[in-house]
């Protein structure tokens, strides 16, 4: 297994042929994270799936570290009460989050306080300077994604995205290798550690 792992990273882990194994790759990596920060910028964009526009929630902290993303086929209050619990329950809750204006954002955080999801004390602020991180950010994405002209399926579109978020991952520098055996020095050689170890 770890082999065909091996093998399939080398050529990018964004490759359609590599798409079966992301789940894989996300879960050897995630025992390696380093926690994001506590003051999350959180957006939406677009991509666009079968001919349709869809919606990618995406949050970053403060220092630009990727916290989690979403892929939804609406832009709503159960998508953003989805996406900011599956974010808390990998994170924990955040201090403060910084959205834009959408209603269904603001509203989504305040049921999930209500029902308790997430703690009273967490703020809720707007400031579009504030939110230039993450909205910066979303040009990662799209530049993996834009040569791809769109997805067939959208769960295509979402395992292919959580390969390029996971690239991204690592090269902004969000995992600690500094445990791994044999002091890997070039990228392949730090795949094959991680995907053994």
């Amino acid at each position: 297994m770890t082999k065909k792992l091996s093998s399939c990273a080398s050529g990018g882990i964004w490759r359609l042929s590599s798409a079966p194994f992301v789940p894989e790759f996300e879960k050897r990596w995630s025992r390696y994270a380093r926690p994001v920060g506590d003051s999350w910028r959180v957006d939406e964009t677009y991509i666009k799936v079968k001919g349709q526009w869809v919606y990618l929630y995406r949050a970053v902290d403060k220092a630009g570290r990727t916290v989690d993303f979403l892929l939804s086929k609406r832009r709503d209050v159960a998508a953003a009460k989805r996406f900011f619990s599956r974010a808390t329950k990998q994170h924990g809750a955040p201090r403060v989050i910084t959205l834009d204006g959408y209603a269904a954002s603001h509203r989504a955080v305040t049921n999930l306080k209500a029902a308790g999801t997430l703690p009273r004390r967490v703020r809720i602020r707007s400031c579009k300077y504030l939110n230039n991180v993450v909205e910066q950010d979303h040009r990662r994405i799209k530049q993996r994604v834009r040569p791809m002209l769109g997805f067939k399926q959208f769960e295509t579109a979402a395992v292919t995205i959580r390969g390029i978020a996971l690239a991204e991952k690592i090269k902004k520098g969000q995992f600690n290798l500094g445990t791994l055996a044999g002091k890997p020095a070039t990228t392949p050689e730090t795949w094959v550690a991680v995907l053994a170890a």
